[in-house]
């Protein structure tokens, strides 16, 4: 982006104490989201939450959000109440990331005037997001053709039957293809939202942001993983706490689940049985993907070799690094450094 004057910082009556300001030194993102009549309002309310809110405990700009509308009319919304856009379809063309939350009606026709935005935006090289339902006027104006997309597993054959050139994936959370990213699921657009934090400011910066979302920077699998009860918090003298709690301190060490169990008082039979009931999933699979979590600050801030950060985070060879890297990723870790080197 072009750099853009600091903001000068404000001059202090001389009895006043000095105060710490962040000077911004480029212009901020410009992240434009829809907003239409019957739209449930947990999308826009994921969109907002992750790029609406101010953050000045991080050191980068954060991104300047505005809510568009087709007309400026009140929109009804879903729970009894209307949502009045302060912006139209001529903001949302010029913005530098795109979101369509949803569409009203998965069957119905996709508006010629949001049609036409989509496509001048992307035109533009804007980056073009949708959560959930969106994907179908992604798919209207064109712009997933020849891609892989997603959208809630509800709707997947309905979008390959309606856009046959959409290579539709039904069983992840998100797909990035660069400049189109989409989104299962109304909760997959917190992962969409965390990924692109992750994309333009690093793990470390969307680490921030989900633990002031009490969310996984990172949360592994697809559409198909359904929790069948709630996972409960797990409390400070709980056994399997403990042991996950000193596993997190010890990642660049060889770990097994006889270990584990030893730390939580507990043979690994009982160990297994609690693990899976409290976090639903098993101790090998967590430890992957928390090493994988681990490894992703390395690779961005680092020159080390692919190999000493595999080591460093506890996997026994690079061999099986790449392998669950890509497994989680949809990437390799080379990819990944160059590209998160190239921003």
């Amino acid at each position: 982006m072009p750099l853009a004057a600091p903001i000068a910082a404000p001059i202090a009556a001389p009895s006043a104490p000095p105060v710490a300001v962040r000077l911004e030194t480029r212009p901020r993102h410009r992240v434009a989201v829809l907003a239409f009549a019957g739209m449930a309002p947990f999308e826009l309310g994921c969109v907002v939450e992750v790029f609406g809110l101010d953050r000045p405990e991080l050191a980068a700009p954060w991104y300047d959000l505005a809510v568009c509308a087709e007309t400026p009319e009140p929109l009804p919304a879903v729970g009894g109440f209307t949502i009045t856009a302060a912006h139209g379809l001529d903001v949302l063309a010029a913005a530098d990331t795109v979101i369509v939350p949803g569409v009203a009606d998965v069957r119905a026709p996709v508006s010629a005037a949001l049609v036409a935005a989509l496509r001048t935006a992307a035109d533009r090289g804007a980056r073009i997001v949708s959560i959930c339902s969106g994907a179908f006027a992604l798919a209207a104006a064109g712009l997933l053709d020849g891609r892989a997309a997603t959208t809630h597993w509800r709707y997947a054959a309905l979008l390959r039957e309606r856009h046959p050139l959409v290579e539709v994936t039904p069983d992840v959370l998100y797909v990035d293809s660069g400049q189109v990213v989409t989104s299962a699921g109304s909760a997959a657009g917190l992962d969409l939202c965390l990924h692109l934090v992750r994309r333009d400011h690093g793990a470390q910066t969307a680490n921030s942001v989900a633990r002031r979302l009490v969310l996984p920077p990172h949360r592994d699998g697809g559409q198909a993983q359904f929790i069948k009860s709630p996972v409960r918090e797990l409390p400070g003298d709980d056994g399997v706490a403990q042991a996950m709690s000193w596993a997190l301190a010890h990642l660049d060490q060889p770990l097994s689940v006889d270990a584990l169990a030893a730390r939580a008082h507990m043979s690994p039979r009982t160990f297994l049985r609690h693990f899976a009931r409290q976090t639903g999933t098993s101790p090998i699979r967590w430890l992957i993907e928390q090493r994988i979590a681990a490894s992703l600050p390395l690779l961005e801030a680092a020159d080390s070799p692919v190999e000493a950060v595999a080591a460093a985070v506890g996997f026994d060879s690079p061999v099986t690094f790449r392998h669950h890297f890509g497994r989680c990723m949809r990437t390799s870790p080379s990819a990944y450094r160059r590209t998160f080197r190239a921003r």
